[in-house]
């Protein structure tokens, strides 16, 4: 069984090329960049589907965030690993599409810095989710313009990467006519 603090993250340069691989706190103690993505599942209602990460994560506990995000393993393709972090996160499948990607730098409180080049992605899905309890504390529907909303009044309740991601994905919407 593989061991979760050993897993390894996607060294990349600017433009997403693999250079290496590094242990996935080393890159998070030095924020190299590394390789990652975030999921946006949508609801026919136009609603994102957001989680509450589980109170025991080694920063921003209890915080929410977009649907699901993780970090790539070597070998598999960004949709294959969304695939997969969404059905152990989340516990489903649904078809994703990439949208874009682009790079942020995100430090948190305890020293780490998340240093990522991010592509996001978007699925579709209406049910709910059968949450894994170990990753997830909570989960809801929300609209986007709410998101925009909550986020801009209660800042401290998002993690620090969906603040950035989600105003690049909420343009998304808006630029591409997907808000309903």
């Amino acid at each position: 069984m593989e061991n979760k603090k050993e897993e390894n993250v996607i060294l990349v340069n600017q433009q997403d090329e693999e250079i290496g691989l590094m242990a996935k706190m080393e890159a998070h103690e030095k924020a190299v960049l590394h390789r990652a993505f975030s999921i946006f599942i949508m609801n026919k209602n136009g609603e994102t589907m957001l989680q509450q990460r589980a109170q025991h994560k080694y920063h921003s506990p209890l915080l929410w965030t977009n649907t699901c995000c993780s970090h790539q393993r070597q070998g598999e393709t960004n949709l294959q690993a969304g695939k997969r972090r969404l059905q152990e996160e989340m516990g489903f499948q649904t078809d994703l599409k990439e949208l874009f990607w682009f790079i942020y730098k995100a430090p948190f409180d305890n020293g780490l810095t998340e240093h990522e080049l991010d592509h996001v992605m978007i699925g579709y899905y209406d049910d709910p989710p059968a949450i894994n309890k170990d990753e997830v504390a909570d989960w809801k529907w929300m609209r986007p313009e709410q998101i925009k909303k909550d986020i801009g009044d209660n800042p401290q309740n998002y993690t620090a990467w969906f603040k950035i991601i989600f105003e690049r994905f909420y343009d998304h919407l808006v630029q591409n006519h997907q808000m309903k």
